[in-house]
């Protein structure tokens, strides 16, 4: 997958109020920043996923949001800590800044 010019001015502006915002393509993908911690991920399949472990993964299940797995070289399955972005916050910047607060938060050790 290469990630398009479009997609990232698409990106750029779901997440428009996230804080020094910034993106780098990796491994076929995007890395989505802010003031240099990553939040969030184009991934495969150009899905938009957003990091989560604990509570926030768990909220984010029950949001119907899946995680991302993979098969790696041997066949073994792995488990990122990347989950879906729920399906309304796609198109929803106000929607979309506060998963990545939220997962922000979590980066920070702060209850969400």
């Amino acid at each position: 997958m290469a990630v398009s010019a479009e997609q990232i001015v698409h990106l750029r502006d779901l997440f428009r109020d996230v804080p020094d915002l910034s993106m780098r393509k990796m491994f076929g993908g995007l890395g989505i920043y802010s003031e240099g911690r990553i939040f969030a991920v184009l991934g495969p399949d150009e899905a938009l996923l957003i990091k989560a472990r604990g509570a926030l993964a768990e909220t984010l299940a029950a949001e119907g949001a899946t995680q991302w797995v993979y098969a790696g070289k041997s066949g073994k399955r792995s488990t990122m800590p990347y989950w879906t972005l729920p399906e309304d916050a796609l198109d929803d910047p106000e929607a979309a800044c506060d998963w990545a607060r939220r997962a922000l938060a979590e980066l920070d050790g702060a209850p969400i």
